[in-house]
């Protein structure tokens, strides 16, 4: 599958587009009618992004991006399942996809629920158990809980992804595919790259 981009120029775009949004000069990129007709035939998305479903972290609007460019995956707490991890080498595997940016954000809810712990009704204690190993390694991290949390929960999807989907640990092994961590600041607004795949202990605060 031929790419549409490499994955530093993927990061480029992306880092340029949160770049425009936090200063408020967005360019609303490939959103006109014209745009949606010419999709119509198929899709080239330059990243794909796994992120929080958290309804305040839009990939699209705080990369300011638009239809076709980013193929985006989102789930509270961006949790990487096997529907996850099947989406993702989708993406890479059959729309050539350089680059998979796992988006965490500050103040995660799932995150503090996770960390408040307790009794939680239906499913969702399915998604605290599965936030819990990054509780247990923020722990042992100096500073606020809550923000080493939502950092090592960022770390541990990055390596999750390389060590679990068969499909993107060869990719990026040929050199095809980059997979790195991210975080998004509600009150700035910026976008936050975490050494990829680093121990949480190394990630700079």
């Amino acid at each position: 599958m031929t790419r549409v981009a490499t994955a530093e120029e993927a990061l480029q775009r992306l880092s340029a587009g949160n770049q425009r949004f936090v200063a408020d000069k967005r360019d609303y990129p490939n959103q006109t009618p014209g745009d949606r007709q010419i999709l119509v035939a198929g899709q080239h998305p330059f990243a794909a992004i796994l992120g929080c479903a958290d309804s305040r972290v839009p990939p699209e609007i705080i990369f300011d991006q638009g239809l076709g460019q980013l193929f985006t995956v989102r789930v509270a707490g961006h949790i990487a399942d096997g529907v996850v991890l099947g989406s993702l080498e989708y993406a890479v595997e059959h729309l050539g996809v350089p680059l998979i940016v796992v988006l965490g954000h500050s103040r995660c809810g799932a995150v503090q629920a996770a960390i408040a712990g307790g009794a939680n009704a239906g499913n969702i204690a399915t998604l605290v158990t599965a936030i819990q190993p990054a509780i247990a390694l923020a722990r042992a991290e100096p500073g606020e809980l809550l923000d080493n949390a939502v950092r090592a929960n960022v770390v541990l999807a990055v390596r999750q992804l390389r060590a679990a989907a068969r499909i993107l640990a060869a990719e990026e092994a040929a050199g095809n595919l980059k997979v790195c961590g991210a975080l998004y600041d509600l009150t700035t607004g910026q976008v936050e790259w975490l050494p990829s795949g680093a121990p949480s202990n190394l990630v700079s605060h």
